[in-house]
């Protein structure tokens, strides 16, 4: 079973090794942060395997039996005036092999005042798109591996311009229950348009990312390490506004060689006190620092913390996470145990 999955795997990415980063695709709003915790993280996460339903909508593979009848409801006032949120919920069948998770990620742009090629008024228009995901995770016969997979159905509505598609993600989970150790490795968004906004295809935002996290013994602390977009390698671009240049009018571009590159794929993430009734978690986003700041100016892009706080049968998070001087995000979650 173990090689099957393996060999699925390897192909689908090969297939798809050459999707884009940012930019190039449509549905970008699939990469957005799904949750508070996950943003006080450092925006990626894939090994929570706990009660936190939310972690299935990156990684169907952390689905579990403490999800069950969990829900959760997650908003942010975003950048630009934009927001966003997620819901998720899981429902435990079988606490054996049975549990199964929907969620659903929707984003509203705002409105926007419409002009033609003349510069004359149209009236205003809005745009906004949801994602709703089904997804499913079982153990591998006897062993310390569990596989998952996710279903999306997504829509997309961009002025007078509608669009549907289709995507799954599917992980794979390494558990050591002795030394309270995991690791992953994801694949989502794969997957495409079915139907367009103008008669052209477009990518969906495809991404490969492994990740791997520990509750130390004798410290109440997890740590967390994250490498995201593993299916492009070089991930760090130069900018030419930090070009240097000699007294000769000689430029030197930015270095972007192969520790900066590993850096830039890399989000660490801290959680104090994980698994009490208040934890604080800390994150740093590092390809987010580097793309963010400003020469010569410290602005303490990539950073991101949050808290989190049990009072009975509720769970409130709160995140901030700084992107420049002048934009900043906060994230606010509540989950209910519905037993």
């Amino acid at each position: 079973m173990i090689k099957r999955i393996t060999t699925i795997v390897c192909v689908l990415f090969s297939a798809f090794a050459c999707a884009q980063v940012g930019g190039e695709t449509t549905y970008q709003f699939l990469n957005l942060i799904a949750s508070p915790r996950q943003a006080a993280l450092g925006g990626k996460v894939f090994t929570n395997i706990d009660y936190d339903v939310t972690q299935a909508l990156t990684n169907p593979s952390a689905i579990n039996v403490e999800m069950d009848n969990q829900l959760a409801i997650n908003y942010s006032s975003y950048l630009g005036g934009i927001s966003y949120g997620t819901g998720a919920y899981g429902y435990t069948w079988d606490r054996r092999v049975l549990t199964f998770f929907t969620g659903i990620t929707y984003i509203n742009y705002g409105s926007f005042d419409g002009y033609d090629e003349q510069g004359n008024p149209t009236g205003s228009f809005s745009g906004n798109e949801a994602s709703l995901s089904f997804g499913h995770s079982r153990q591998i016969g006897y062993s310390d591996f569990y596989a998952g997979g996710t279903v999306k159905l997504i829509t997309s509505k961009l002025e007078q311009y509608t669009s549907f598609g289709a995507a799954i993600d599917a992980g794979l989970m390494y558990i050591n229950e002795d030394i309270e150790f995991q690791a992953t490795l994801v694949v989502r968004n794969l997957g495409l348009q079915i139907t367009t906004y103008a008669g052209q295809n477009e990518p969906l935002p495809f991404e490969v990312a492994f990740g791997m996290s520990q509750t130390l013994e004798n410290v109440p602390l997890r740590w967390h390490v994250t490498l995201e977009n593993l299916q492009v390698w070089p991930i760090a671009v130069s900018n030419p506004a930090r070009a240097e240049t000699d007294l000769e009018g000689n430029q030197t571009q930015e270095e972007t060689g192969f520790f900066t590159n590993l850096l830039s794929h890399t989000i660490l993430g801290a959680e104090l006190f994980p698994e009490g009734a208040f934890n604080i978690r800390l994150g740093y986003n590092f390809r987010r620092g580097r793309e963010l700041r400003i020469t010569d100016q410290r602005n303490f892009s990539g950073i991101s913390a949050g808290i989190g706080l049990k009072l009975n049968t509720f769970r409130f998070s709160f995140t901030h996470v700084r992107y420049t001087n002048s934009s900043n995000a906060n994230f606010f979650g509540l989950q209910l145990d519905l037993r």
